[in-house]
């Protein structure tokens, strides 16, 4: 689509204006965020867009398209697909050997294990090796309860961080602000920066991780606009209205 429009507004119910037309998702619902923070994070997207639109460059619009058009239909099963990487979560499968990846995995996992065993009130069985180890059924079902609890827009920036990561706690410990994005996103990677060290970085996979990154990181600002703070103000601004 060739951009069409000069000015990009948001509107006092938070939807975004085109030259004062609404943008629609692409099911035609109106795309109206929950957050005055995120309103004007999706509205900088399309006062950025060039000649053509590239979605690729819209990462925050992505989202918020997917947890209206997609996540809010059937909010319980999309949780449910995400609930299911608890069932092999990263964190559990830890290196035998050498001794100094063993340790960094341990000091990297190992309280974030201990947060969510906490805050959940679960109990996980890691292993050595990466041959599966089922988990107690109590623990799946309490994640996966966790995981429905969400609401759709936190959903939305979720799945990418569960995805990107290999974990769903590393993403449950993001929402409930247990780690910092760059703990998150060390913690996911302790045995690929292990292996560079060792080999050297590879060029492409250098490139596909900084991808990655990329998407990683626009889903962590999907999920701080999102805050308490900011979806109380914005109920308060749409009763008053």
């Amino acid at each position: 689509m060739k951009r069409f429009w000069k000015e990009v507004a948001v509107t006092p119910k938070l939807g975004i204006a085109l030259d004062a037309r609404p943008v629609r998702t692409p099911g035609r619902a109106p795309l109206i965020l929950p957050t005055p923070a995120l309103a004007e994070a999706v509205a900088a997207e399309w006062l950025a867009v060039g000649d053509t639109v590239d979605p690729r460059a819209m990462p925050l619009t992505g989202l918020a398209n997917a947890a209206i058009d997609r996540i809010a239909p059937d909010r319980e099963a999309f949780a449910a697909g995400i609930a299911r990487y608890g069932e092999n979560d990263l964190l559990y499968y830890r290196a035998e050997s050498p001794p100094e990846l063993v340790a960094r995995q341990q000091a990297a996992w190992d309280p974030v294990l201990a947060w969510a065993r906490r805050r959940y009130d679960v109990h996980f069985e890691p292993t050595c090796g990466v041959m599966h180890r089922a988990q107690p059924a109590a623990t799946i079902a309490r994640l996966a309860e966790a995981t429905a609890a969400l609401d759709p827009w936190t959903l939305a920036p979720v799945s990418p961080l569960v995805t990107l990561s290999g974990s769903l706690l590393l993403a449950l410990a993001l929402v409930e602000d247990e780690l910092d994005p760059d703990q998150a996103w060390a913690a996911a990677h302790v045995d690929e920066d292990w292996q560079a060290e060792q080999w050297g970085d590879d060029p492409l996979a250098a490139d596909r991780r900084a991808h990655r990154r990329r998407e990683f990181d626009a889903a962590v600002l999907f999920l701080n606009s999102l805050s308490s703070q900011e979806r109380e103000g914005a109920e308060r601004s749409s009763a008053e209205g």
